[in-house]
């Protein structure tokens, strides 16, 4: 019997490995999700380095915050990324939700960062 994790991890290799092949050399556009804080980076695989990053953990969002784990947090972190992404030169990425639904504060994600100017 698998457990929780395992599908999880099955999940993630397998979106990875499809955004791999689609991906065309654009960088990823990768969300973790805790209970807690929603982070979002923006990683170039084919050097294997972070190019922008944000979190609700960050010093500018975490004052104007209620919490880091609802859906205002999430859309003020899609935008900072994409502000971030947009400074370090890259307009065009591939979306990776890892193991999550896209709905709630992933999807909510997503908008914004489509919102401050990245194209996905």
């Amino acid at each position: 019997m698998s457990t929780k994790q395992d599908l999880q991890i099955r999940r993630r290799t397998r979106l990875r490995y499809q955004l791999r092949q689609k991906a065309y050399g654009r960088p990823r556009l990768s969300v973790f999700r805790s209970g807690k804080n929603i982070y979002a980076q923006v990683i170039d695989d084919s050097e294997g380095r972070t190019l922008a990053s944000a979190s609700s953990l960050d010093k500018d969002l975490r004052d104007a915050l209620k919490t880091g784990a609802d859906k205002a947090a999430a859309s003020a972190v899609g935008k900072l990324v994409a502000e971030r992404a947009l400074a370090a030169g890259v307009t065009q990425v591939i979306f990776d939700r890892g193991s999550y639904i896209y709905h709630g504060r992933v999807k909510a994600l997503a908008d914004a960062a489509r919102e401050g100017g990245l194209d996905f």
